[in-house]
């Protein structure tokens, strides 16, 4: 499947699968890091918006931004044709992105309560 005709870049379905995971995980990142219990609450907001305002300048020239399968699914129902033969691609990436950005941030946070408990 080739995804350069409808990427504003003219990328490729490899180099989208590889932004949307990317920036998915970022996306995650952020937001599970602007929530922790040691993280500032009134600054929360302010983090996971420049966080996806960023997601989006980056990500937009390849796939249009997506990082939320709910998001690609409509816009693909009502597009037809050649978006939901590419549909896959936005709900692989974000889900993948998703479980990499937890684990990573599971095994930082292990790592950093390790070093209080020293």
């Amino acid at each position: 499947m080739v995804m350069g005709a409808h990427s504003p870049g003219g990328y490729g379905v490899v180099t989208a699968l590889t932004t949307e995971i990317v920036m998915t995980f970022m996306f995650l990142f952020i937001i599970l890091g602007a929530t922790d219990i040691r993280a500032p609450q009134a600054l929360a907001p302010v983090a996971i918006g420049l966080g996806l305002t960023l997601i989006h300048l980056i990500s937009f020239p390849v796939t249009n931004t997506s990082v939320n399968p709910a998001r690609s699914t409509a816009v693909a129902v009502f597009m037809g044709d050649w978006a939901l033969a590419q549909l896959w691609l936005f709900w692989v990436a974000p889900i993948a992105g998703a479980i990499l950005a937890g684990l990573v941030y599971k095994w930082l946070e292990q790592e950093d309560i390790g070093d209080y408990e020293e």
